[in-house]
């Protein structure tokens, strides 16, 4: 083996190993976000991330804009959110009269 042929060899290597290592960083990259951003569904963008690098890249971006995009509300604001709007359409039937 001549000296040209493990050079080829040790640039094949180094670009096997540099292949794995973007395709874990991809994969991971999700949940990672998810973790930052402070989501509730990290868990589970985490997982979709590394489902989503294991099928080739094809449901990737789908976690990836997930990780960006928090729910509008937990079910603790939602259920605020009703007793303020219950709280203001009984004040507006009181003012047009249509209270019982």
């Amino acid at each position: 083996m001549s000296g040209l042929d493990i050079f080829a060899l040790v640039v094949l290597f180094i670009l096997l190993f540099s292949a794995v290592a973007i395709w874990v960083v991809l994969a991971m990259l999700p949940g990672k976000i998810a973790a930052q951003r402070n989501h509730p569904q990290t868990d589970a963008i985490t997982v979709g991330g590394w489902v989503g690098a294991i099928f080739g890249g094809v449901f990737w971006p789908i976690f990836f804009v997930w990780a960006f995009v928090k729910p509008a509300a937990s079910a603790a604001e939602l259920h605020a959110l009703r007793v303020r709007v219950a709280a203001v359409l009984h004040r507006k039937a009181i003012q047009s009269g249509q209270a019982k």
